[in-house]
């Protein structure tokens, strides 16, 4: 990689070429093309039938500091993540079938036209009036954009016959709209296969203890996949205006004495629990 002040010219092949700005959103934009690279070698792995695990990196430093391996260079990385995968044993990678990794593929780009579209609105406000209408331009497009794509996601669902059957299954939960189905579908191999405990501490809505002696401190969610936390977040804030037991649980939460915030996280797990059981068994029937 050539750094310079303003942009970062980059190869990852040795033939092709490519460079971002050399600012925050440049940086998010490289990372996620370097990812795209782990996803391919993750894919060619199981199709050839090799068991993969992913693991998140913090986990890995983590062992490596209590096993006081400070040092790092890629032969060391490479023997750390071999010791790591042989004393902890990480959950295998499941592999999505082609369907599911193209739905996967159109969620990341809805996911990144949706945060431009919220950018651009937010230099609206500041901008001049000359910029402003080239930004009221670019958010006219982007606008579009976002709602051809989501025309595409629902086609691309509804065209595939185990899609649209897991897609309808899961939408029998009131508050579960058609973004949270393709997110958990697309995100979330895992759904349907292991216990309810086990998915929640995946997403990241499983709370951990924090004790120690006689101090009882304030259990907290942490880690798991960002992306799909966020779409359940907000599927959990609808599911309490619509869905009746929902709003009944958070109500019976939050006069207990349990704060608004933290009784939202538990409507997000009986939301995944519930979606658990839709996916895992075709004759568990929702109480309405």
């Amino acid at each position: 990689m050539d750094i310079a002040t303003d942009r970062l010219d980059y190869t990852v092949d040795d033939t092709r070429c490519a460079h971002v700005e050399n600012i925050h959103r440049g940086h998010r934009a490289l990372i996620k093309h370097l990812h795209g690279y782990e996803r391919a070698i993750v894919a060619a792995l199981l199709l050839a039938q090799i068991q993969v695990c992913v693991v998140n990196p913090e986990r890995v430093r983590a062992f490596a500091r209590a096993a006081g391996l400070l040092a790092r260079t890629d032969p060391l990385d490479t023997q750390l993540l071999r010791r790591f995968g042989l004393q902890m044993k990480p959950r295998l990678h499941r592999a999505l079938d082609e369907a599911a990794a193209t739905l996967r593929e159109l969620l990341d780009y809805r996911r990144q036209i949706s945060d431009q579209l919220v950018a651009t609105g937010n230099r609206c406000e500041l901008a001049g009036r000359i910029l402003r209408e080239r930004l009221e331009i670019l958010r006219a497009l982007l606008a579009t954009e976002l709602e051809q794509t989501d025309a595409l996601i629902k086609t691309h669902i509804h065209e595939d016959d185990s899609l649209r059957t897991k897609a309808a299954r899961l939408r029998e939960l009131q508050g579960a709209g058609p973004v949270l189905a393709a997110t958990l579908l697309a995100y979330v191999p895992e759904l349907g296969k292991i216990e309810s405990g086990q998915l929640a501490a995946l997403i990241g809505v499983a709370p951990f203890a924090h004790d120690s002696g006689r101090r009882h401190r304030c259990r907290h969610v942490r880690g798991g996949r960002h992306s799909v936390r966020q779409v359940l977040y907000m599927a959990a804030v609808s599911a309490i205006r619509c869905n009746p037991v929902m709003r009944t649980f958070d109500r019976r939460l939050v006069e207990a004495g349990k704060l608004k915030k933290i009784a939202l996280i538990a409507v997000m797990r009986q939301m995944l629990h519930a979606l658990n059981l839709l996916a895992a068994n075709p004759n568990f029937v929702l109480v309405r």
